[in-house]
C-alpha cells in the first residue's frame, strides 16, 4: 500500500475490489457517454473482459470518503518473449519486441473517476508502479493510450504531433494487426499546426509517458467496442531521465 497525503493506492485485495474497479472502469469508458457521472446515479454497469483473470488491479482511494477515484491493472512478464499474452497484443503485432531484454509490464485500463481530477491521482498511480518497478528490475512499461471517439480529424493535431516527435524506434516499432487501424505514421514528419493544442488533446496517461521518454505506435487501432482510437505505448526504463526517475521514487516514498 502507497499512502501519501489525500490518496491511498492498493492493490484489489478481493472479487470486491475488483467489482468496484470494474465498476469505476465502465464509469470512465462508457458510463460518460451516456451522461453518467455518478455511479449511485446510473446502472451497476461493469467493463470486464476475459484479460481480467490475468491481471492484478490497483486502486486509488481517497482518504475521506474510501471511495476509489482511479484504477488500473497490469500484467508482468518475466521476459518479453511472453508478450503474446499481453492485451495490446491482441490488436498489434508485437514480433520485434520479442528481443527486449529484462521483464516487462503490461499497464492497462486506467481510469479517472470524472467527478476527481487532481494530478496527485496520477503521480500516486505512477508512485505504486515504480514501487513495483525498481522491486522487480522491471525494463519496459507498455500499453494503450486511449483517445475518447473515432473521429481522426477530431485529434489532428495530437497524431501530428506524435508522428513528428513521439514514433517507436524501427527496431520496437508494432506492426498492424487490427482489422481497421489509422496509419497516422505514413504522413510527413511536419509538426501540428498548434503545438500547445496538439500536447493538450493527449489523453493524461500518454502525456506522462511522453514527458519520461515514451514513445507510440505508428497507427492507432479503431476500438468501436469502447469508442476509443487507441495506440501502442511503451516506455523504456533506462531512458527515464534521471530527475524524474528521482520524482517518481520520492512520490513512492523510497528517498
Amino acid at each position: 500500500m502507497l499512502s501519501k497525503g489525500r490518496y491511498i493506492v492498493r492493490e484489489a485485495a478481493d472479487a470486491q475490489d475488483l467489482l468496484a474497479a470494474q465498476r469505476l472502469r465502465w464509469l470512465g469508458f462508457v458510463g460518460q457517454r451516456q451522461g453518467v457521472r455518478d455511479l449511485d446515479a446510473g446502472p451497476a454497469g461493469v467493463d470486464a473482459d476475459d484479460h481480467d483473470a490475468a491481471c492484478r488491479h490497483v486502486l486509488i482511494l481517497d482518504r475521506a470518503s474510501a471511495q476509489p477515484v482511479a484504477t488500473f491493472r497490469f500484467l508482468h512478464l518475466d521476459s518479453a518473449t511472453e508478450i503474446e499474452r499481453s492485451y495490446s497484443a491482441r490488436f498489434y503485432d508485437l514480433a520485434r519486441l520479442h528481443d527486449f531484454a529484462g521483464p516487462v509490464v503490461e499497464m492497462g485500463r486506467f481510469c479517472v473517476h470524472p467527478g476527481h481530477s487532481h494530478p496527485d491521482i496520477l503521480r500516486m498511480a505512477w508512485g505504486w508502479m515504480t514501487r513495483h518497478v525498481d522491486a522487480h528490475g522491471v525494463r519496459l512499461l507498455f500499453g494503450c493510450s486511449s483517445f475518447a471517439g473515432t473521429g481522426t480529424q477530431d485529434h489532428a493535431d495530437s497524431f501530428a504531433l506524435l508522428r513528428a516527435r513521439h514514433l517507436a524506434p524501427r527496431r520496437w516499432l508494432p506492426r498492424v494487426k487490427a482489422p481497421q487501424v489509422f496509419r497516422f505514421g505514413r504522413a510527413g514528419r511536419e509538426d501540428p499546426a498548434d503545438p500547445r493544442r496538439a500536447m493538450a488533446g493527449l489523453p493524461p496517461l500518454l502525456r506522462s509517458y511522453l514527458a519520461m521518454g515514451g514513445w507510440v505506435s505508428d497507427h492507432a487501432v479503431v476500438d468501436r467496442s469502447l469508442d476509443t482510437l487507441h495506440v501502442f505505448t511503451g516506455l523504456e526504463i533506462a531512458a527515464i531521465p534521471p530527475a524524474r526517475q528521482r520524482l517518481l521514487r520520492a512520490v513512492s516514498g523510497q528517498v
